[in-house]
């Protein structure tokens, strides 16, 4: 593929993203937060296979940073998710 297609692609698929996380309703927030930290895990995974496939050393550190990154991503999400959770729990 060349570049101008994969920029259209990743554009449109930023649009749709926007639309439908805007269009959800606050009370199934939780849940998506939820499914976007499993995405990120299948990030992980195939960051993985393409460092472990890959030849050079180079390639392995960007998947290495790439897993890192992605890492921070759900560690944060899940931090974000049990706060918002803390929110609805009734005191006492």
């Amino acid at each position: 593929m060349d570049f101008i297609s994969i920029l259209s692609i990743f554009v449109l698929a930023c649009f749709v993203g926007y639309y439908v996380v805007w269009s959800v309703t606050p009370a199934l927030h939780t849940p998506l937060m939820a499914v976007t930290n499993a995405i990120s895990s299948v990030i992980i995974v195939g960051a993985l296979v393409a460092s472990a496939a890959a030849g050079s050393p180079g390639a392995k550190w960007l998947g290495l940073i790439a897993v890192a990154l992605a890492s921070v991503n759900i560690f944060g999400g899940f931090a974000v998710t049990e706060r918002m959770l803390a929110m609805y729990k009734k005191k006492g």
